[in-house]
């Protein structure tokens, strides 16, 4: 059941009612979850007469790209912040933020954000944030943020056409494992039937989501397996990717998504970290738990969030010194 009240979602509907033109974004790195989110919202309110935008701070991953028939503006490289303001995009009605409220998480989009004086509706399940919305639909319990949009939808009384089910169920199977993760509840499993009945169809988006890495990407997997390193008494699992693997496999960032999930598979292993390293010199630190261990509390602690059981942040590099900053973190947290 969801912690959002049918007040909150009336103030939601009513502002998207009363909005001529709307505009949605996500965070960076958009994963299954905020990509479903964007095309299902776009096309439910597009169907209502609205004109609705789409604007990314980074591109949407290959695997996720059969979501949208015209994709999504990339904030640095379709457009620029001042062509935000300037352009198309300017002064949209309601501002809609999916699946995060932290400022942390808009890099590109930050800025225009922060000089608007319009409502802003926020979609989110995460456990931590920035309350950047006047109106938030924020529901921790939730399994995936798409399980709150199509609470919207049937509050708003949108039907949910075959490309929004697929969507949605694409969000719901993607922050869940294909349902194999803690979070998946009974909500879960009666949201999915639900989209099923209205389209959705598991194998087909099986195949689209798991059954897609390139060679690049297999080669960067065994890169990374390469580095697996097991601490407290193979409790926890740890790897990296460095720049320079990037290079030699030919593989993007974007392809380093849900790798962390590999190590896994190891019977002892109860936490995760992955360290990728990043072009600007930071070092993305993604952080997975069987339950056991708070892994939000240690990416809180680097200014990141998430989910008790599945977390990231950024942290300054080299690696090794970051490594060890979290490493001690999560040690901390075992003990």
């Amino acid at each position: 059941m969801s912690e959002i009240t049918k007040k909150e979602f009336e103030k939601a509907v009513g502002l998207i009612e009363g909005s001529g033109t709307i505009l949605i974004t996500t965070h960076t790195k958009p994963d299954g979850d905020a990509c479903g989110c964007a095309a299902a919202l776009r096309e439910m309110i597009s169907q209502t007469g609205k004109k609705v935008d789409l604007i990314f701070d980074s591109p949407v991953p290959r695997w996720y790209k059969f979501l949208f028939g015209a994709g999504p503006a990339i904030l640095d490289r379709e457009t620029t912040f001042q062509g935000l303001v300037e352009g198309g995009f300017a002064e949209p009605d309601l501002v809609i933020i999916v699946d995060t409220d932290s400022y942390s998480q808009l890099t590109g989009f930050k800025q225009y954000l922060k000089s608007r004086t319009g409502p802003v509706l926020v979609i989110d399940h995460h456990e931590t944030g920035d309350r950047l919305g006047t109106t938030c639909l924020i529901d921790p319990t939730a399994a995936a943020a798409a399980l709150i949009v199509l609470d919207l939808a049937r509050h708003a009384g949108w039907p949910v056409s075959c490309g929004s089910a697929r969507a949605l169920f694409t969000a719901v199977a993607s922050d869940t494992g294909w349902f194999r993760f803690g979070n998946t509840d009974r909500r879960t499993f009666e949201a999915s039937a639900e989209l099923i009945g209205s389209g959705a169809d598991p194998p087909d988006l099986h195949n689209r989501l798991y059954r897609n890495f390139t060679a690049c990407r297999f080669r960067l997997m065994t890169k990374m397996l390469g580095t697996l390193k097991l601490h407290l008494d193979g409790k926890l699992a740890v790897q990296h990717i460095r720049l320079r693997d990037f290079a030699q496999t030919e593989a993007s960032h974007e392809d380093t998504e849900n790798l962390i999930d590999e190590c896994r598979r190891i019977s002892i292993v109860e936490a995760a970290a992955l360290f990728v390293e990043q072009p600007d010199g930071r070092i993305k630190c993604s952080l997975r738990s069987e339950g056991t261990v708070d892994v939000l509390s240690v990416a809180v602690k680097f200014g990141g969030g998430g989910h008790r059981t599945a977390a990231g942040a950024y942290l300054p590099g080299p690696l090794e010194t970051a490594k060890k900053r979290v490493l001690e973190a999560l040690a901390r947290q075992f003990s």
